[in-house]
């Protein structure tokens, strides 16, 4: 009985340890890119010549978009995405298909969404194949969308448009801090310093204007165009004025990173790491954030997955251009909780279902009832953006 009972306790052991197994990045990579491999070419089985993937809703409803949406172009650049990890040519075809659809984009200048569009699509394509065709547009769409910008406020325009009830004269949200990479990558492309200069810039009077002394980011600053003072701050897809709007926060973190990749400017990456303390000491356990880090209902409000892929894009980004080693460690360290949750059956569509989006429970816009609890195209690309990201930092890395 004594020697059974050893037994037993022994076999227990062991197949605890052989139960507890935690996938390996690699392991979870291939996961995710079997997975969206598949829904992405499901997806384009629907796609009309002329659309592209917005969302999809629980009732079975699928909502499709025209090329002017601001998310037209992540469809695409998570092709390309997919493209690069595989090598599968199906999936090239589809890319290069659904990037030439945004084309006529290049010659739109009346919002600042060109960077979204333009660089997330064309940029990836020239990028991974280095075809020349994809050059024009790039060039031509970065030109428009410097012309938003003014040397008054220091700050491109984000919208023409006033919504209803709101008395904006300029208005700039933190989310233009993402369209500055069309600008820096192509004004490297092209040796055009006007264009990095309006990047710089815009960056610089965003980092006076936008930021809370506790690092956090207000979502709009209108400024008045005339001598280019701060009129108000306040949110638009925000719990309150002075909440910490998550999505907002994740815009920051990965533009200053960006910015610092780019240019080399200490002040970015000081920004940058200030930003992401801030994350570090407010994110949940799971690394999930709650669609605005100040909402009355935590914890039983929603959670945004567009939030936390791109955050963890930048997280990685970000662990690789410090110089402390210490913040390498846990920057790292939370891009991977945050990639291993989304990775996980709560967040990661099956194939087949989710309306062939990748991932669960993204939240566009809680104050206008838009987009809640549902996949987003943006969510699926910068979380297939920040694992690709995540193996070439661990493949670069001394072993």
């Amino acid at each position: 009985m004594k020697k059974r009972s050893y037994y037993a306790v022994f076999l227990s052991i062991v197949l605890a340890a052989g139960c507890s197994h935690q996938e390996t990045m690699p392991e979870l990579t291939d996961r995710v890119f079997n997975v969206a491999s598949a829904q992405y070419k499901s997806m384009d089985e629907r796609l009309a010549p002329d659309s592209l993937p917005k969302t999809y809703y629980a009732d079975g409803k699928i909502a499709n978009s025209n090329i002017r949406w601001w998310g037209s172009g992540f469809y695409p650049g998570s092709l390309w995405y997919i493209y690069e990890y595989t090598g599968d040519e199906t999936v090239k075809q589809l890319a290069e298909k659904n990037t030439l659809k945004l084309a006529p984009l290049q010659y739109k200048g009346t919002d600042h969404d060109l960077g979204f569009q333009m660089n997330c699509s064309f940029g990836n394509a020239y990028r991974l194949t280095g075809d020349a065709k994809y050059l024009e547009p790039l060039e031509r769409s970065a030109r428009i969308l410097a012309k938003r910008y003014s040397p008054v406020t220091g700050v491109i325009r984000s919208w023409d448009f006033v919504r209803k009830g709101r008395d904006w004269k300029y208005p700039v949200i933190i989310d233009n801090m993402m369209n500055l990479e069309l600008l820096n990558y192509a004004g490297e492309l092209f040796g055009n310093d006007s264009l990095k200069e309006v990047a710089i810039n815009h960056a610089n009077t965003t980092m006076c204007n936008h930021f809370r002394p506790d690092f956090t980011t207000y979502h709009l600053v209108d400024y008045d165009p005339e001598d280019g003072h701060v009129r108000s701050r306040e949110t638009v897809q925000g719990f309150s004025d002075d909440s910490a709007w998550a999505r907002g926060q994740a815009w920051a973190l990965y533009g200053y990173t960006m910015m610092f990749r780019y240019s080399g400017l200490e002040c970015y990456l000081n920004q940058a790491e200030n930003i992401a303390e801030m994350l570090l000491g407010r994110l949940p356990d799971d690394g999930i954030p709650y669609w605005d880090f100040d909402s009355d209902q935590i914890p039983n409000d929603l959670k945004d997955a567009s939030a936390a892929a791109i955050m963890a894009s930048a997280f990685v980004d970000l662990s690789s251009l410090t110089n402390k080693s210490e913040n390498r460690d846990k920057y790292l360290a939370m891009a991977e909780k945050q990639l291993r949750t989304l990775a996980s059956d709560e967040y990661l569509a099956a194939v087949g279902e989710n309306g062939n989006f990748i991932l669960k429970h993204s939240v566009g816009s809680r104050p206008d009832n838009s987009e809640i609890d549902v996949p987003l195209t943006y969510a699926d690309y910068y979380f297939l953006e920040a694992l690709l990201k995540y193996k070439k930092t661990c493949d670069t890395q001394p072993k």
